[in-house]
């Protein structure tokens, strides 16, 4: 099943986090780097944003209710957004420390060990990191996308951090190491506020992306030609992983019911192919009625005059 697929998954991130929160603060112990300290903080988020987004999907994959009667998808932006808040208090967390150390510099300790002991721990964040992004970006799934995401850009921190540390110990230049604590903590606020902007952005209905809406317009523009009907009040909005759309055909009025009917379905089949991720609505008025061009707006009661036929 697609929902099993989805939690082994999140179960492998959970996995990494593990892993790497374990290799990066061995790494800081070995080395006392204020820079791979803050590399294991970010870890320490991926590990609990990866909790989060299970909890948050077993909610999304819950079938509608009649309290939810278009389905609980949503809960996939709450979990980017806590994880994009995560991503920012761990990124003042390391700046307060990284600048404690800016004033205080430190020398570094067993770098080698230290900086393959973090590599070690990236290329881990890596492998999952490509896996959950191909698997979100397949599976429409906001959730997986975000923590893939989020460990591939660990990754870029990480080779940041490693190279910095690296260049602390071949010049000695010790206050090196808090100034790539600083860069790192702005990095971070970068990806953390992304999260945060795309979650907020994903609760206030945004429409289908071009490809979807290219898709959906292909399928319309072929019956306008076949059929010689016409379209208007087309809507969508993008819901986690799933997408509704919702159109109103317009079809001569002499027409019986079950022949448009029947119309509407082949419509609706049409576009169930090009977007099997979709719930329809479909709306069928008579061409030749003015009412049927008074509600093209969103709130009808605003349409102060019926707008003239195309």
């Amino acid at each position: 099943m697609k929902s099993d697929r989805l939690f082994r998954l999140l179960w492998l991130s959970v996995a990494a986090a593990v892993a790497t929160i374990t290799l990066k603060t061995v790494a800081y112990l070995l080395t006392g780097s204020v820079g791979l300290l803050s590399d294991a903080a970010e870890s320490v988020v991926n590990l609990v944003a990866a909790i989060v987004a299970m909890l948050a999907l077993r909610f999304a994959l819950k079938p509608a209710d009649e309290e939810h009667a278009y389905g609980h998808q949503k809960a996939e932006y709450f979990s980017a957004g806590v994880e994009g808040t995560l991503v920012l208090v761990a990124a003042v967390t390391i700046g307060i420390t990284a600048f404690g150390r800016l004033l205080d510099p430190q020398p570094i300790e067993s770098a080698g060990v230290g900086l393959a002991v973090s590599t070690g721990a990236s290329l881990i964040n890596l492998g999952v990191g490509l896996v959950l992004l191909r698997a979100g970006r397949a599976e429409r799934s906001i959730i997986l996308e975000a923590d893939g995401k989020h460990l591939i850009t660990d990754v870029w921190t990480s080779a940041g951090v490693i190279a910095g540390v690296a260049a602390v110990a071949l010049t000695g230049w010790e206050i090196l190491d808090p100034i790539i604590a600083l860069v790192v903590a702005v990095n971070i606020v970068v990806t953390g506020g992304a999260l945060v902007w795309r979650s907020a952005d994903g609760l206030m209905d945004r429409g289908l992306d071009g490809d979807d809406r290219a898709e959906i317009d292909a399928v319309l523009q072929s019956f306008r030609k076949r059929e010689g009907i016409d379209f208007h009040a087309l809507r969508t909005r993008q819901a986690g992983s799933r997408a509704f759309v919702s159109v109103h055909v317009l079809v001569p009025g002499a027409w019986t019911v079950q022949h448009g009917h029947d119309l509407v379905e082949r419509v609706e089949d049409d576009l169930r192919a090009r977007l099997p991720h979709a719930t329809l609505f479909t709306h069928l008025e008579p061409i030749e009625d003015p009412k049927s061009f008074t509600d093209i707006d969103l709130d009808r009661a605003m349409s102060s005059s019926p707008p003239r036929r195309p």
